[in-house]
């Protein structure tokens, strides 16, 4: 397999850093191939197989779960804050009943939540994607918008709105559970054709995850040099992140899924599978 190129996706936020930080300090193979994106074009680019490996949002995993396998021990999710994840909005959520609700256009856990959390409560926003940059410009267009990744970090949105409300938060008030974001998957196919070079993928993540960790403050730099952040406001995002998918957030995970499943968001409970070497 090793004398052929392997496409594995990258999420071009500083949140999936401390996975990456080992593959990009010397340990990827010339075999296995980067492709940085935001996380809604390597959902696609898994499905079309333009990639076979990656991290994608949680939501579309569960979407398209017969056509994927989860790698263990990999995620990225929180307990609580999470800083990356809001929603930004000039009234409470019970007050947004026809009002205009903008989401990003690269987003799919979140926006599945918030649908989630709007169908509980019975209210009935009006939806728009589009893109979310200029936090201010959008404070005049819409009511509210979903905002996640690099941007919600960089730009002042409780300044342009009067709520920003945290989702990793919103959840574990609702649920005192972890709330899985994103999780790295492998298409079935090609684990079942493939079995031994997905192990070796999955070796290599694990041990440039671990890197990550021991490297956490060069981790921390270099996102405070990409967003042009202070470093104590990075500190603490990655303080707050978690990368590992231990029990209790395969259990929030599947209650996410499940919940999705009741509110009519997705068609079929989906069975979250690992591939298994």
């Amino acid at each position: 397999m090793n004398d052929k190129k392997v496409y594995m996706g990258k999420i071009s936020y500083i949140n999936a850093a401390p996975v990456f930080y080992g593959l990009d300090h010397g340990l990827l193979p010339a075999w296995l191939k980067m492709v940085a994106d935001v996380p809604s074009a390597l959902n696609r680019k898994i499905i079309t197989g333009q990639i076979q490996v990656s991290p994608i949002s949680a939501a579309f995993y569960a979407m398209n779960h017969r056509e994927l396998l989860l790698l263990p021990d990999l995620s990225i999710s929180c307990n609580g804050k999470v800083l990356s994840v809001i929603l930004a909005s000039n009234y409470a959520i019970d007050d947004l009943e026809n009002k205009k609700v903008m989401f990003s256009q690269d987003s799919a856990s979140a926006a599945s939540f918030l649908k989630m959390i709007f169908n509980q409560r019975h209210i009935s926003p009006v939806y728009e994607v589009g893109a979310v940059t200029d936090c201010r410009m959008i404070s005049k267009s819409v009511d509210a918008v979903l905002v996640i990744g690099d941007t919600a970090l960089k730009h002042p949105w409780s300044q342009a709105f009067e709520y920003c409300i945290d989702l990793g938060q919103l959840w574990y008030e609702m649920t005192q559970l972890p709330f899985v974001f994103a999780v790295w998957a492998v298409r079935r196919s090609f684990a079942e054709k493939y079995p031994s070079c997905v192990k070796e993928i999955c070796e290599l993540l694990l041990e440039s995850k671990k890197q990550g960790y021991q490297y956490i403050d060069k981790v921390v730099e270099a996102g405070k040099n990409k967003l042009n952040l202070e470093q104590s406001v990075i500190k603490e995002y990655f303080d707050l992140l978690h990368c590992d998918l231990d029990e209790n957030k395969i259990k929030a995970m599947q209650l996410f899924f499940d919940s999705l499943f009741d509110q009519g968001i997705l068609k079929e409970k989906p069975d979250v599978r690992f591939f298994m070497s």
